[in-house]
C-alpha cells in the first residue's frame, strides 16, 4: 500500500503503459481487456543509476527476467488484475486497486495465489522495493538500486512472515 502524488489516471498510466512501468517495476505489454496478455520484462539493475549486483541467491535476476500473464480485471482507472507466471508452471494473481485520497491516491496491491513462504518473504519485499522506487519516480527523486533497497526488507519480511502464513494463502 503507498500513498502517492495524483491524478489517480497518473498513476494509471504508470501502471499500464510499458514505458513509464519500466521506470520504477518492468517493461513489456499489457494488452487492455479481459483475457488480455500480460509481459514483463523486469531489469531491476536499470531502475537506478546507481548499480548494485543481486545477493548471490538471486544471480538469475543479474540480467533481464521474465513473466507473462493475464488479465483477468481492466477497469481504468480504478482496478487492474492479472495472473503471474511462477516457477513450475504456477500462476499467482496480482491485483492493483487505485483510490483517489483526498489530493492524492492510494494504491493497494494484492499478491495472491503464492506457492509458498519463501515466495511471499521474496514478493513482498519486491513490492516495497518497486513501490518506494515509483514514489521517487513520481516525486522527481532518484531512486536508490534495487538490491541495496531490496536486501534489508527481504530480512525484515523474513522475520514478519510467519510460517503458518503458508497454510492462510
Amino acid at each position: 500500500m503507498r500513498v502517492l502524488p495524483s491524478p489517480i489516471e497518473r498513476i494509471w498510466q504508470y501502471l499500464t503503459d510499458s514505458e513509464k512501468r519500466g521506470k520504477w517495476l518492468a517493461t513489456g505489454p499489457i494488452e487492455p481487456r479481459v483475457g488480455g496478455a500480460v509481459q514483463f520484462h523486469f531489469l531491476n539493475a536499470r531502475l537506478s543509476p546507481e548499480h548494485v549486483p543481486p545477493p548471490e541467491k538471486y544471480s538469475d535476476h543479474e540480467n533481464q527476467s521474465m513473466m507473462t500473464g493475464e488479465v483477468l480485471e481492466w477497469h481504468p482507472p480504478t482496478r487492474l488484475r492479472f495472473t503471474r507466471s511462477e516457477p513450475g508452471d504456477h500462476f499467482s494473481e496480482a491485483t492493483f486497486d487505485l483510490s483517489r485520497q483526498d489530493e492524492d491516491v492510494l494504491l493497494v496491491i494484492t499478491h495472491r495465489k503464492l506457492q509458498n513462504r519463501k515466495a511471499m518473504v521474496g514478493v513482498a519485499a519486491g513490492w516495497h522495493t518497486h513501490l518506494t522506487i515509483l514514489e521517487d519516480v513520481l516525486r522527481s527523486r532518484t531512486p536508490g538500486a534495487f538490491w541495496r533497497t531490496f536486501n534489508p526488507l527481504e530480512e525484515e519480511y523474513e522475520r514478519r512472515v510467519t510460517p503458518d502464513a503458508e497454510r492462510s494463502r
